[in-house]
């Protein structure tokens, strides 16, 4: 995507700021993934088994901030709401920092609860990009904003691994003052973002019942989709510093692991949106959703170094074509006045699930292990692609765009 100029669309210049918005909140995501579950690790003493807990109260941070965040923003505005979700990122940083300062686990928890809420926020770059988009441009536009995460997975980790020891012998501080500092970079890039706050009319008008909107076809397997490719992905994920730990692997071996996870995330981005287009959103889900299969199998292949690398490049390259698909699917079910509410009905029930994912990660890795982790994902993924077939059948006049 090029860069805007005075004569782009203001929509284009919108979405090249939310995907350099999306590169620096998808950094500071990336360098929590890293670390916290390790520095949660070196916090407990001899029970490991809620190492995993910042990284649910993450999940649960965004589960309980998002309808209030998607409220909020269809009264004051996209601008005003992403700042102050980029507020909320320098608190995390710093609370954190202060946390492995003191050697609080209670506090490194409670930092992740404010990590949870600022991405609350970030993760409505993608619908303001789409919702300020003529409808031809809306799945390019959610690509590209997601397309941002791919600087992400090259310099998040880089950080982290570079200002692991900034405060030696005090391990994993220094990577938490890094993420204050680029929380603050995203709050001065917010004030250039231009789109237009909600009219009288939008906010007077609530649309349809939400509990008439949730009951299309569309809006079900959208929500599925995203719902079970995105909580996959977080199990996965989230066990997997755990595993390689147990598999005697170091930090920085787990690092770049996520690193390319987090690169197959984002990368496709440049050309999901075209996907999309040309065979049909079902499809592009379909696809993610046994490409995230695939991660299952590699895992349980084997526990060396290539296993994980190539295990979380294919679960990240699933979860990008059911969340990318799913969140496409999703803006064809809702009128402009409707955006807030269906949008956080969305988003509410999809963290709630990666919520209970992130939770689960540390105990089932601890009490059943990594194999019974993977086999786990293989029936969500059967439940996708059920969907999909469900969804052809179905009269669907509004979605026939990008859903044939």
């Amino acid at each position: 995507m090029t860069a805007p100029s005075e004569t782009s669309p203001p929509y284009r210049r919108n979405v090249t700021i939310l995907a350099v918005a999306q590169a620096l909140f998808m950094t500071t995501q990336s360098m929590g993934i890293s670390t916290t579950p390790l520095a949660g690790h070196s916090l407990l003493g001899a029970d490991k088994s809620l190492a995993t807990l910042p990284i649910f109260l993450t999940h649960a941070g965004i589960m309980l901030t998002t309808i209030p965040a998607s409220l909020l923003m269809g009264r004051i505005g996209r601008r005003a709401g992403f700042s102050i979700g980029a507020v909320l990122a320098v608190v995390f940083g710093l609370l954190a920092t202060y946390a492995i300062h003191i050697r609080s686990f209670e506090l490194l928890c409670f930092s992740a609860l404010m990590q949870g809420s600022a991405a609350a926020f970030a993760w409505y770059y993608r619908f303001a990009a789409a919702d300020a988009s003529p409808s031809n441009f809306k799945p390019k536009a959610i690509s590209y904003v997601m397309a941002g995460g791919i600087a992400a997975g090259f310099i998040g980790p880089e950080i982290a691994k570079r200002t692991v020891d900034w405060f030696a012998p005090v391990t994993f501080m220094g990577v938490y003052v890094s993420i204050a500092i680029v929380g603050l970079i995203s709050l001065l890039l917010m004030q250039a973002l231009s789109i237009p706050k909600p009219t009288i009319a939008e906010k007077a008008d609530g649309g349809r019942p939400l509990s008439v909107i949730v009951r299309q076809p569309a809006y079900i397997a959208a929500l599925i989709s995203s719902m079970l490719g995105y909580g996959v992905m977080t199990l996965v994920m989230s066990a997997t510093p755990l595993a390689m730990l147990a598999c005697g692997f170091k930090f920085h071996d787990s690092a770049t692991v996520i690193q390319a996870h987090i690169i197959a995330m984002f990368l496709p981005s440049f050309f999901t949106g075209h996907l999309i287009q040309r065979f049909g959103v079902m499809t592009i889900i379909a696809a993610g959703a046994i490409i995230q299969a695939g991660c299952a199998t590699v895992n349980l292949a084997g526990i060396e170094f290539h296993n994980f690398l190539i295990a979380n490049a294919l679960v990240g390259l699933g979860w990008n074509f059911t969340f990318v698909g799913g969140s496409t699917l999703l803006t064809t079910t809702y009128q402009p006045s409707e955006r807030a509410k269906v949008q956080a009905s969305h988003d509410f029930t999809v963290y709630a699930t990666t919520a209970t994912a992130a939770a689960l990660a540390g105990f089932l890795q601890q009490q059943a292990g990594w194999n019974i982790i993977n086999l786990a994902t293989l029936p969500l993924m059967a439940i996708i692609l059920l969907t999909m077939l469900w969804l052809r059948f179905q009269k669907r006049p509004r979605t026939s765009a990008v859903a044939g």
